[in-house]
């Protein structure tokens, strides 16, 4: 049994060592595939990889996902991987994109860029009436999801309590796959905070810890948790107003956009630095909180400007290969 498992641990470790050779980045793919060669070892299998072995290892989802959409998708991250070992083992069978039924595929985020998001935060800082805290809410907001790529669930469910303004620490609670986290800010991000927090305490609004971080200013919502529709509402407002292009599949930039910018801006700021982006890659999932280290990956292969950069990387790597075999 485990002779059988071990020569193909093996071709998931050789096979891992030729596409970082080539420029991938592999962790990604190293966690699925590990994780799928030890589920062919747990159960015994023997003989060739079967379509029925691999669908049987998708739904075994760690997090007990029973949407085929996500089996879809980690059946996906399998096929580069067994259209390689068919060259080592013919009878290999591929699964094709239709075994779970069509799975949609993820939209191109639009990417803001740096003057983007700084007319962003000023046109929510003009918000008006000048007498409200309108302004200050709707810039600390936009500005706190810009810079730690928080999704706007997390941000408008934040409470006194969970803003430590002392250490610049943001304590998560039950995001989007149930778990909890700590999120440091930069020291210019807890300055802002600062200052919102002060304003708002020096309008009078309520506090205690359970008290929402964000409230609203105006009428009857005056001093009540902020709404994500109002959020919504007031982000279209301004887009409008800004009038950017849009470079993303979506209708239009959206908020959550800033959390996909806020990727794709930490890794090319480490592909400048020189950063091993396979290090990195744990930790920056973990901040934003991914359940899954894949779902990082995925940045890599769907943003042109990544695109580019892995490109880049495969060319170096290809004149380092020419310039050896001269």
């Amino acid at each position: 049994m485990s002779g059988a498992a071990m020569p193909f641990k093996s071709r998931v470790e050789r096979f891992l060592v030729e596409r970082h050779g080539l420029g991938f980045s592999a962790r990604g793919e190293a966690c699925i595939l590990r994780s799928f060669a030890r589920h062919l070892h747990d159960i015994g299998h023997c003989g060739p990889l079967t379509v029925e072995v691999m669908t049987d290892w998708a739904r075994r989802d760690s997090h007990g996902s029973t949407d085929p959409v996500t089996w879809a998708r980690r059946l996906k991250r399998l096929r580069t991987f067994v259209r390689w070992l068919q060259q080592f083992e013919p009878d290999t069978e591929v699964p094709d994109d239709t075994v779970f039924g069509r799975m949609p595929e993820r939209k191109a985020p639009h990417i803001y860029t740096e003057q983007e998001v700084i007319d962003l935060l000023a046109s929510a800082r003009r918000l008006g009436p000048a007498s409200s805290l309108r302004g200050v809410i709707f810039e600390t907001l936009f500005g706190l999801i810009a810079s730690t790529g928080l999704r706007i669930s997390e941000a408008l469910s934040l409470k006194n309590a969970d803003v430590d303004l002392k250490t610049g620490m943001l304590s998560i609670h039950l995001t989007k796959f149930g778990k909890s986290r700590q999120v440091p800010v930069h020291h210019s991000t807890l300055e802002a905070l600062r200052r919102y927090r002060q304003q708002r305490d020096m309008a009078g609004e309520p506090y205690n810890d359970d008290t929402a971080f964000f409230v609203g200013s105006r009428g009857r919502l005056h001093g009540l948790p902020l709404g994500d529709r109002q959020v919504h509402r007031v982000f279209g407002e301004l887009r409008r107003q800004l009038g950017w292009p849009n470079r993303g599949s979506h209708h239009a930039a959206r908020i959550h956009d800033l959390r996909h910018t806020f990727v794709v801006r930490r890794i090319v700021e480490w592909h400048a630095q020189g950063v091993d982006i396979d290090q990195a890659m744990l930790s920056l999932s973990t901040y934003i909180g991914h359940a899954m280290v894949t779902n990082t990956y995925w940045y890599l292969s769907a943003v042109p400007e990544l695109m580019a950069l892995a490109a880049g990387r495969f060319e170096a790597y290809m004149s380092q290969a020419r310039a050896g075999d001269e």
